[in-house]
């Protein structure tokens, strides 16, 4: 086995640190290490094996050993194994650990987060501005310890946010927002430039911050599928999926009924279809190409219309549930998808050839927010944003799940990096995803049970459930407590990783370009902020 080898692997490159090591849930990797150790050791996998930092988190475990503990989290998408390093740090007030930010970029906005909500300090971090927090939230208070209760009252207190300071002649800086023309979620952006061109974009989030998180701590784990479905709306259906995916897991469960996997595979790709639809009809928008825009509008709403007479949800809430889904909503209705799966393949090739015939709007596309394939591979750019910078990843292929490794699908991927590839990787998934849909239905079978029973989850027991959003990579850590209910609860949506990529589309282009660059990324807000 696979995952086996990576185990032997990184225990003999750590063996003086190791002090223990399990390998779970088929593919997961699991080493705890010295506080004094974690940064050697998690440079150390980093660069020996090959793979990719996609989490870092922390979590109270004062209940169960008077801890913290914080979490690295590789991918060795090559090998569909999980690799976390864990350390246990003492639950003083003290706690402190070496930052690797600056050998792992991708690490920088995790650490930032552990210290807002935990108060865990990382020596030598290249950026230790709050993240979460804004200048009203008080110091020194840190939500998701567990002595920290909801419904807390807290005073207000006021702090200029910090903004990196670029000085020069001739540059000046432009807040936009928090508040936006249009039906938009808050963010600040706040660019300096010098003349026209932009030379720096710090982006300030949070502003939707729920504490998700935190509401999920002790409640039952259907209720916490509830909080999942509204992590952010256009989501709802991945976010519920990568959750069930983890309870399945702890469950014991390696396979669902071959009905409910593939009726999960179509509502899946169905929302990713709405997702890109919405996303390049907002582009045509952006550069006032109104009927494309209206075309690509209308196709939407069909899929829309679609989801909510299978489910009675637009987007697709209720849909599932841990062991399969709450009910066979396939049945009967195989005839009304494919009819409306072929009118939008018929109706989409059609509008795709329009735009791409324009040859104004390619010349506002090509050329513009430009994405470093090394930038973004630093970073861990990952979903439509990573292909189009030449990172074919895709959790389908690489971590397959319920029916995808039964089904033949192209992964698509582009090189030059801008807005038009951005726009052409969903195009073309738009199309593999009509196809897969078909392959779907016509290999399900024509009976059989859409789920299976949960038992008792034993508590303390941990582990990760991961899907292909639209947005990309989204991963949810869970671990159990008592009675069924929640201990931890870690969310991390493709959003987190690819606002700071926004950032650095940017450099070099005019404010004019912003809105253009930012609508192909289309990135959650809500999804980031939790």
């Amino acid at each position: 086995m696979v995952s086996e080898a990576i185990f032997d692997t990184i225990n003999r490159l750590l063996a003086p640190h190791v002090q223990e090591g399990r390998l779970i849930n088929e593919n997961e990797v699991y080493f705890c290490i010295s506080p004094s150790t974690v940064k050697e050791d998690c440079i150390n996998v980093y660069e020996n094996i090959e793979c990719v930092l996609v989490d870092l988190f922390a979590n109270d475990t004062t209940p169960i050993n008077n801890k913290l503990t914080v979490y690295y989290t590789f991918a060795v998408r090559s090998s569909n194994t999980i690799v976390t390093l864990y350390s246990k740090l003492e639950n003083d007030g003290s706690a402190m650990l070496d930052s690797i930010a600056l050998e792992v970029p991708a690490a920088s906005l995790y650490e930032r987060e552990i210290h807002d909500m935990y108060g865990i300090d990382f020596k030598g971090c290249p950026d230790s501005r709050e993240l979460v927090h804004h200048g009203n939230f008080p110091q020194n208070v840190h939500p998701l310890k567990r002595d920290f209760k909801v419904n807390k009252h807290l005073p207000f207190q006021h702090r200029d946010l910090e903004f990196s300071n670029i000085s020069g002649k001739g540059v000046f800086e432009v807040p936009v927002g928090p508040v936006h023309a249009g039906i938009i979620e808050p963010g600040h952006f706040r660019f300096s430039v010098a003349g026209e061109p932009i030379i720096n974009l710090e982006a300030k989030l949070y502003y939707v911050h729920r504490g998700l998180e935190k509401l999920c701590e002790n409640q039952h784990y259907m209720k916490a599928l509830l909080f999942s479905e509204r992590i952010s709306g256009d989501e709802t259906f991945t976010n519920s999926l990568a959750f069930c995916h983890a309870i399945e897991k702890l469950n014991g469960i390696t396979y669902i009924p071959e009905r409910a996997a593939y009726s999960r595979v179509i509502f899946a790709e169905l929302e990713r279809i709405c997702g890109h639809l919405g996303d390049i009809s907002g582009l045509c928008v952006d550069t006032a190409y109104i009927f494309p825009s209206g075309q690509l509008g209308m196709m939407r709403r069909w899929i829309q219309l679609l989801n909510e007479q299978l489910t009675g949800s637009r987007f697709l809430r209720n849909t599932n549930k841990p062991g399969g889904l709450r009910r066979d909503f396939i049945r009967n209705n195989e005839k009304i998808i494919l009819e409306c799966i072929n009118k939008l393949d018929k109706e989409f090739r059609e509008t795709v050839a329009i735009i791409k015939n324009n040859g104004m709007f390619i010349d506002r596309v090509e050329h513009t927010g430009i994405l470093a394939n090394s930038i973004a591979a630093d970073l861990n750019v990952v979903g439509p944003a990573g292909r189009a910078s030449g990172l074919k990843t895709d959790v389908r292929k690489e971590f397959p799940y319920d029916a995808y490794s039964k089904l033949k699908f192209n992964i698509p991927e582009h090189g030059n990096c801008d807005v038009n590839c951005r726009m052409n990787v969903k195009i073309e998934e738009v199309m593999e995803s009509i196809n897969i849909i078909k392959q779907a239905l016509g290999k399900m079978p024509e009976e059989g049970l859409v789920h299976v029973d949960i038992g008792e989850l034993k508590p303390y027991s941990y582990g990760f459930g991961m899907t292909e959003s639209p947005r990309g990579e989204n991963i949810h850590f869970v671990m159990t407590g008592e009675n069924n209910t929640i201990f931890r609860y870690k969310v991390r949506t493709p959003s987190f990783c690819n606002w700071p990529a926004l950032c650095h589309a940017v450099n070099t282009n005019t404010l004019t370009d912003f809105p253009l660059i930012n609508k192909s990324f289309n990135l959650s807000y809500a999804g980031n902020d939790l």
